[in-house]
């Protein structure tokens, strides 16, 4: 690590460059680099092909970023999250504006990034509250400045309290709330009902007609909600209570699968053997 303090006829900037560890390098989220800026005249940042994501916040001022064929204005409170595999540039206005920004990267990230995308998330977005941003970013610029034997641990930990702040704010609340809010109600009503009947034969055809809505638009907007198919999540469900009765009863595997909603012994043992990377009765002697 190393605090580099630069000025020149068009930025002034703090910023630490980071070098993690092979450790983190290999099993962790790690820092590239992180820091804040105030431009002091009109100027352009182009880069390409990093194996790096970018998150920065716009603290002042305004300026545009043009990321995958499109062009985003920027201005106070704004936020950007992209893939910096993908070329990128991003420029002040006349209005100069004060950024904080952090590169990081980790083997996850790609698959991150794309659950990010599929919630709904944005290149640009704006927050509804800035302050955890901030205090996030503030967070990870003292911990990348200290000299804990732990600090690539701790960076991890603020750099997933960072994707977990970008997951909650994936949803844009400027584009169509109140539509947005009833698709949300009603599919609170389908997974509640698939909370109470996972035990019982469910189907998409059944869903559809209790709640009156197309299939498909369910299996859509169910997804785009909870992140995961309604087959998905009544699996889960059904597996999660699975390992609930081989922990706590002396009931078969038959019996659990009947319990379950499975009905098929042989089909539960192939799916739980899939998810948790062991048989039931493997799970059972484990546990």
């Amino acid at each position: 690590m190393e605090y580099f303090a630069s000025s020149s006829h068009s930025v002034s900037s703090q910023r630490i460059l980071y070098t993690p560890s092979e450790f983190a390098r290999t099993s962790l989220l790690y820092l590239q680099e992180t820091g804040s800026l105030h431009a002091l005249a009109a100027h352009t940042s182009h880069r390409e092909h990093l194996a790096s994501y970018l998150f920065f916040s716009v603290t002042s001022g305004s300026g545009e970023l043009n990321y995958n064929g499109k062009t985003y204005a920027l201005h106070s409170g704004d936020c950007v999250f992209i893939d910096c595999r993908k070329p990128y540039s991003h420029a002040t206005s006349a209005d100069l504006w004060t950024l904080q920004w952090c590169h990081f990267y980790g083997h996850t990230m790609p698959d991150i990034y794309k659950k990010y995308q599929e919630r709904g998330g944005q290149p640009v977005f704006h927050p509804k509250e800035m302050e955890e941003l901030v205090e996030v970013m503030t967070d990870l610029y003292s911990a990348a400045g200290s000299d804990s034997y732990v600090r690539d641990m701790k960076i991890n930990e603020i750099l997933n309290r960072l994707l977990w702040i970008l997951m909650k704010n994936s949803w844009h609340p400027e584009q169509g709330r109140a539509a947005h809010a009833r698709k949300r109600m009603s599919m609170e009503k389908v997974k509640s009902y698939l909370d109470e009947n996972y035990k019982e034969h469910i189907t998409l055809e059944l869903l559809s007609q209790k709640f009156y809505i197309n299939k498909y638009y369910l299996t859509k907007i169910f997804k785009e909600t909870y992140g995961v198919t309604i087959i998905s999540y009544l699996e889960t469900r059904r597996i999660t209570q699975a390992k609930n009765l081989l922990r706590f009863t002396d009931m078969t595997v038959d019996e659990i699968s009947a319990a379950i909603g499975m009905n098929d012994a042989n089909y539960l043992a192939r799916r739980f053997r899939k998810i948790e990377g062991m048989s039931p009765g493997e799970y059972r002697k484990k546990w």
